[in-house]
Formats: structure tokens, C-alpha cells, sequence
């Protein structure tokens, strides 16, 4: 103890001014990310559109998808996108596409609340709320299956056949574990009836959560 006193005492004293503030370095960020999941067909989508509207950046995360099948030089599909997924996860582990799109989601936040459209794991799930903690929310979208393939075969874009969607409902549960996060969700929104229904549902609870 004498040591240290003497040590201390050795040390040089500075006298700052009385209206002189220390800043840490450090900046806290309590935006808000919001993830939407669901099954394929529900209306995430749409609700995450809903987000960015108002003022919410949206990341999706199929992007990495796309841009792995493109890379390859591979034709955009629903067999070489299950394929793709397939082998990130493979190469990355079950919350691959979390750490993936991680650096996007800490990029946009830097600016505005974030919306992440294409959660699907449990493994994304718990990676995301170990990092972001109290301000990491999830919002499930649902939709029955007859619901849900009708809209599949009828949208512009990469439409599927029922057994297509049957098929792809079957992957995901089994493989991606996707059921997780669906049954954790904080809120839950139903998409049986119109668009406009959908859009009042995620105007209550854009206000809800703002």
C-alpha cells in the first residue's frame, strides 16, 4: 500500500477548467431493427414495404442470395435459390445469412431504423437478439397454406404451382428451422383478407412501436 501512495503521489495532477466535459467515445445507437418473418406468401413483403415508407431502411436478406446466383452465372429460380441457400448455409452455418447481412444492418442503422425482410432460421433469430438485445423486435406475418399458395401462383414474379410451395413449405420447417422465430414473434399479423387490411394492421403497429 505505501508503494502505490508513493506512486500516486509521483503521478502528475492536472486542473481542469470547471465547465470542462469528458465525451466517451463510445455513442450508444438504440434504433430500432424490426425483422418480418413468416412462411413464403404471408405478406412480409408488403409489411416490410410498409416499414420503409416510413423512414425505416429496409435490408433484405435474399439479396445474398441473388447475388450468389448471378455470380455463378446461374439462371434466378426457385430450384437454384433453394440450392444457393443451401450452400451458404453450408459454408456459414445455420445463422448465415444474419452474419451476412449483419455489416448492411449495422451500416443502415447508422442513419435510420431498420427493417430486415427474409429472417428464416432460428439460428439468424438468436444471433440477431444476442447482438441488438431490447432493440431487436419480431414481427410474424401469417396466412393459411390455401391462402398462401393461391398468391404464389398468381404473382408476377417466380410464380409457384402448389406442389411448388407445398414442397418449399416442407424445406424450410424441416431445414431451415424457420417455424422459431414465427412462434417468438413479438407481434403477430393476420393476413386472411384484403391489402388494405394488411396496410391498416401495419399502420396500428407502426405507430405502436414509434
Amino acid at each position: 500500500m505505501k508503494i502505490i501512495a508513493q506512486v500516486a503521489a509521483a503521478l502528475p495532477r492536472f486542473n481542469f477548467p470547471s465547465n470542462f466535459v469528458i465525451i466517451s467515445p463510445i455513442v450508444s445507437n438504440n434504433r430500432k431493427v424490426v425483422a418480418i418473418v413468416g412462411m413464403a406468401g404471408s405478406g412480409k413483403t408488403e409489411v416490410a414495404r410498409a416499414f420503409e415508407k416510413n423512414s425505416f431502411i429496409r435490408v433484405r436478406f435474399g439479396d445474398v442470395t441473388d447475388q450468389e446466383i448471378m455470380r455463378r452465372g446461374l439462371v434466378l429460380n426457385e430450384e437454384n435459390e433453394r440450392r444457393i441457400r443451401e450452400l451458404l448455409r453450408k459454408e456459414h452455418g445455420m445463422a448465415a445469412y444474419a452474419r451476412l447481412n449483419r455489416p448492411r444492418i449495422d451500416a443502415a442503422r447508422q442513419k435510420s431504423d431498420v427493417v430486415v425482410d427474409g429472417l428464416y432460421s432460428w439460428e439468424e433469430y438468436t444471433f440477431l437478439k444476442d447482438y441488438y438485445g431490447e432493440n431487436f423486435t419480431i414481427i410474424a406475418v401469417w396466412a393459411s397454406p390455401e391462402t398462401r399458395y393461391t398468391r404464389l401462383s398468381s404473382r408476377a414474379e417466380r410464380p409457384l404451382t402448389q406442389n411448388e410451395a407445398a414442397s418449399r413449405d416442407r424445406t424450410e420447417l424441416e431445414n431451415t428451422n424457420k417455424g422459431g422465430p414465427i412462434a417468438m414473434a413479438d407481434y403477430t399479423i393476420i393476413n386472411e383478407s384484403s391489402l388494405s387490411d394488411l396496410e391498416a394492421q401495419t399502420n396500428k403497429l407502426l405507430a405502436r412501436l414509434q
